[in-house]
């Protein structure tokens, strides 16, 4: 147990405490749905192949999923494929609030893990299905984070002309969990009211066609499609990263016409303020080619240091331009709790601890933190199948046969 450094006890117990949530769940989309539930307080069990989740061990760019997506979960180790696994499996399913999977179509039902199969049993369940497509022509098709961005119009968006480029992080599996814990979330209140529960469906394709949705809705406003993001009409003249001294970058803005003169004037740049030719944001939009050339001749002086200071002082939008392990430096995150500790499961690293990202939401003042470090292994399997009832001989059976671990 690990409750997050420097985070007091809650002050009242989470939203979802006393809720039990099943996840049959691999790789980012499915184990965020499940994260989402278990960082808000339900006791989420992951169940695991017998020899373990593939993504303890990826490298790479997939170094940081498990231990990032499985925090605050318990591990039951499964072999579904031997009917006494399944059917272990089935009596956790059905000691479930929740059941969340993210297989193939039709994988559930060899198991009986099916949403028509468990509801049956468990009426009362909320089951979340994540998958690449909702049902319709595509379903069948397996779909990735890249797939779906690539098809779903986000990389022709993200890169430059001709050169489609995917977004720097596992955009649509992340939100399309987290739409999943949505759906969720909304199934059990209504279950609150009806009793019933309900099968929630979430997707990678549609997460992604939700998020290219304002470019959809660009083009069917004005009639002319939306230019890749570096290559946009930008709604704002000063909007951009600039080049300063030393080779440093910076991002600076001004999205107003009171922010324009603020600018001007923090700047020393009178004669733009008094030029007739930007008297407003739209004008200054229309002649940008010409503004920014000319903004980026005089803040090539600049320290990117120096004016973030002054943004910051005169209340004008400024980014300094980092790298991810940089934020583990950041004096905002540090002081208000925005990472915690967590104790590695696997790897050459096994039992260091590190500083993992929490949600970016409080719960009466605080952040839901860190309970239960990401999981070994089949380190809770006994004490569930316990809970389910089996005798200490009958678990010793089933690990001997390799169908639990």
């Amino acid at each position: 147990m690990n409750q997050t450094a420097g985070d007091a006890a809650p002050s009242r117990p989470l939203p979802l405490t006393g809720l039990r949530v099943v996840e049959f769940t691999h790789m980012v989309m499915g184990p965020t749905c499940g994260m989402v539930l278990a960082d808000m307080g339900a006791e989420t069990i992951k169940v695991e192949p017998i020899d373990g989740d593939r993504t303890r061990h990826l490298l790479g760019s997939g170094a940081g999923f498990f231990p990032l997506f499985n925090r605050n979960k318990k591990s039951i180790a499964i072999d579904l494929r031997q009917p006494e696994g399944a059917e272990v499996a089935r009596r956790l399913a059905a000691s479930a609030d929740v059941v969340a999977e993210n297989f193939k179509p039709g994988t559930m039902v060899k198991y009986g893990l099916d949403y028509a199969a468990l509801s049956q049993v468990n009426p009362h369940c909320i089951y979340i299905s994540l998958k690449g497509f909702l049902p319709g022509p595509y379903d069948h098709r397996t779909a990735l984070d890249e797939v779906v961005q690539m098809m779903g119009g986000l990389a022709y968006m993200t890169g430059r002309p001709g050169d489609p480029l995917r977004a720097g992080t596992s955009v649509n599996d992340i939100m399309g969990g987290m739409f999943g814990a949505i759906g969720a979330l909304g199934a059990l209140i209504q279950r609150g009211i009806t009793g019933k529960g309900q099968e929630v469906q979430s997707a990678l394709f549609e997460n992604n066609v939700f998020l290219v949705g304002q470019h959809m809705l660009q083009y069917a406003i004005t009639g002319k499609p939306a230019a890749p993001m570096p290559e946009r009409i930008s709604a704002w003249a000063v909007y951009d990263v600039f080049t300063v001294k030393d080779g440093e970058q910076i991002f600076l803005a001004a999205v107003s016409d009171a922010q324009w003169v603020t600018f001007c004037d923090a700047l020393g740049f009178a004669d733009l303020k008094a030029d007739p030719r930007y008297p407003d944001n739209n004008a200054r939009v229309k002649l940008r080619s010409q503004l920014l050339p000319i903004l980026r001749e005089r803040l090539a002086g600049w320290r990117a240091a120096d004016l973030a200071a002054l943004f910051e002082k005169v209340g004008l939008p400024f980014a300094p331009i980092r790298k991810p392990e940089e934020l583990y430096a950041d004096e905002h995150l540090l002081a208000t709790g925005g990472l915690a500790d967590i104790t590695l499961p696997d790897g050459e690293r096994a039992g260091q601890t590190v500083k993992t990202t929490l949600f970016p939401f409080t719960l009466d003042g605080q952040r839901p933190g860190v309970r239960l470090d990401p999981p070994r292994m089949g380190a809770h399997t006994t004490e569930l199948l316990h809970g389910l009832g089996y005798a200490a001989s009958d678990i010793e059976r089933l690990r001997q046969q390799a169908v639990v671990a």
